[in-house]
Parts: structure tokens; C-alpha cells; sequence
């Protein structure tokens, strides 16, 4: 039986879907319309009502409202609808998140030609027949649950600096949330990063050829499978894979695996502790600054640590 998608999938996905909210945002563009077009009538009005209420992204009733209407779309057969609705159960909006669900209709969709789900599923073999059942017979979809408060301590300065980012870069805050979550990384750790890092600039690139949100340079690209440092989701992907990974090797200190992500892990171990580079200790300081935590869960099976433990002279470098 098919388990879950892995997170790499889910970037992609999601680059994906923030393009289809993002275009239900916008008046039916020529191209939306066509696809409408080649729809019954029927099914062209429910997509098109459908597309009205998603692109009201606070409201989760008008969500789960438009999930009953692509439910009903996907009953005439519609792959378009199908494919829709398994975004939907993709990131959880509207109605529970669902990978099993997801990735049959998926798979319904691909089978009708539709491209985007096509390459959904060039990465994944779907061994689930899971389907949800308002798409087998007349019925409402379950609503996702409402979200749980938690009360936690924040990053004023981060805070701060999100509160205040142009519109024009606030679409990166969702990749972020997302891919933080599968990665089980902080999110605002994240975002302290690509802050100091690109200024959320997604097209920066350094006088080292660090490229991107995350500022990955080439070596480090290829290392975590990124093809195009420039998409987003990819970067994203790659910068918090390698952000996971550091902070297992330095059993969860942010503040070396900080350093090691400006400076390398080489620099790191070498001087047992933070590299004495001016440039890093800044960076350091700027980061500790909006992510003030000093340590921060990790997964020790990702790799074994790092052998400044195991020095005499470890210390950290202020």
C-alpha cells in the first residue's frame, strides 16, 4: 500500500497550487476560460462558481463549499475538477488534509490527459485506490477540522520584519509554512534566514553565485537535488533539507548550524565552533537576532554529529 508522498513531491505540488490560487484571485484569464470552455455546461458552472470561492483563502467555509462543488464536477467525470479537489485534500483546505485521497485523484485526473497532474505523478507509483466518497456518490465532503491555537513564544524582531514585508513577496510566507512543516524545521527560523539571506528576493544572487530565496550555491543545489535555484519552491526545498540536516549534525544548536549554513560545516568543525570570519559572526549575530532560540529539535537519525562534540576546545564563538 502506498504510504505518503515524500516532501520534495510537495514542493513541486505546491508551487502548483499557490499558481491556481493565484489565478482564481484574478479575473478568468483567456486560458482559464478555455479550459472552462472544453467542460459541459454543468461542469463549467460548478468550476467557475468553484473558482469564485477559492480564492477566498480565510474563509474555510467558502473552501470546503467550493470542494462540494468540485466533488460534484468530478462525478461527471471531470479531471479538471478531480485535480482541483486533490489539491485541495493536498494541503488540508477546506477539508482534511489527505495525501491517499490526493494522490488517487491524482491519478483519476492523469488518466484523462490533464497535464498538470501528470507531472504531479512523474516522481510517485500510486498504489492507493483511497478515493473520497463525495466523488463515488452524492454526498457533502468532510470539513477539516478548525485549527488548534497554540500559545507559544514568539520572535518579536521576525515578527516585525514579516509584518512589514511588501505584498509583493508575502506569496513566499505560505511556501515557507508548508515545506517548514514537512521538514520539521521552524518556520520562523526559516524565514529569519531568507531575511538576512536574500531580503526575500527571489531572483538574488550573490558575488559567490549563491542564488535564490536561500541563497543556495551550486554544490549545495546539487547535494539536495535542486535542479533551478531560481523556483522558488525548489530553493525553499533545498535551503530548509540542508537547514535539517545541520541542525541534526549540531544536535539541534542553532547557532552552529547558522554559522555552518554561511560558512560551511568544514569552517564550523575546523574552529570548534563559530568560524572567527567577521562576515559569519555578523550573520550569526543578524539571525540570532530575529530567531533568538538557541536550540531547536532535530532528528538524530538523520546523520551522526558533528565531531566538535567530541573536541576538547569546542566552544561558541560570539
Amino acid at each position: 500500500m502506498y504510504k505518503y508522498f515524500q516532501p520534495e513531491f510537495f514542493c513541486a505540488l505546491l508551487a502548483v497550487f499557490i499558481l491556481t490560487v493565484d489565478i482564481a484571485r484574478a479575473e478568468f484569464s483567456a486560458q482559464q476560460l478555455e479550459v472552462f470552455d472544453n467542460e459541459p455546461p454543468v461542469v463549467k458552472d460548478l468550476l467557475m462558481r468553484a473558482n469564485v470561492l477559492i480564492s477566498n483563502e480565510v474563509d474555510a467555509e467558502a473552501t470546503w463549499n467550493a470542494a462540494d462543488l468540485y466533488c460534484q464536477a468530478a462525478r461527471y467525470g471531470s479531471a479538471e475538477a478531480a485535480y482541483r479537489l486533490g489539491m485541495l485534500y493536498a494541503f488540508g483546505r477546506g477539508v482534511p488534509e489527505n495525501r491517499d485521497y490526493a494522490a488517487n485523484l491524482f491519478g483519476i485526473a492523469s488518466g484523462h490527459g490533464h497535464f498538470e497532474a501528470q507531472q504531479m505523478l512523474e516522481t510517485i507509483q500510486i498504489k492507493t485506490s483511497a478515493t473520497p466518497p463525495c466523488v463515488l456518490e452524492n454526498v457533502l465532503p468532510e470539513k477539516a477540522p478548525l485549527p488548534i491555537t497554540l500559545f507559544v513564544e514568539i520572535s518579536p524582531e521576525i515578527d516585525l520584519y514579516i509584518a512589514n514585508l511588501p505584498k509583493s513577496k508575502r506569496w513566499v510566507l505560505r511556501l515557507v509554512k508548508n515545506i517548514s512543516k514537512w521538514y520539521k524545521v521552524d518556520e520562523k527560523l526559516v524565514l529569519s534566514i531568507i531575511s538576512v539571506e536574500s531580503n526575500f528576493e527571489n531572483i538574488a544572487l550573490s558575488n559567490r553565485d549563491a542564488r535564490g530565496l536561500m541563497q543556495l550555491i551550486p554544490d549545495t543545489a546539487e547535494r539536495f537535488n535542486v535542479k533551478n535555484a531560481y523556483d522558488a519552491s525548489q530553493n525553499i526545498k533545498g535551503g530548509v533539507a540542508y537547514l535539517r540536516w545541520l541542525l541534526a549534525y549540531y544536535k539541534g544548536d542553532v547557532s552552529l548550524a547558522v554559522a555552518a549554513y554561511n560558512a560551511g560545516e568544514g569552517s564550523v568543525n575546523k574552529y570548534n565552533g563559530i568560524p572567527p570570519y567577521p562576515e559569519t559572526k555578523q550573520y550569526v549575530k543578524k539571525v540570532q537576532a530575529r530567531y533568538p532560540y538557541k536550540t531547536h529539535a532535530y532528528d538524530a537519525n538523520i546523520t551522526a554529529p558533528s565531531p566538535v562534540f567530541k573536541s576538547t576546545k569546542f566552544k561558541r564563538r560570539s
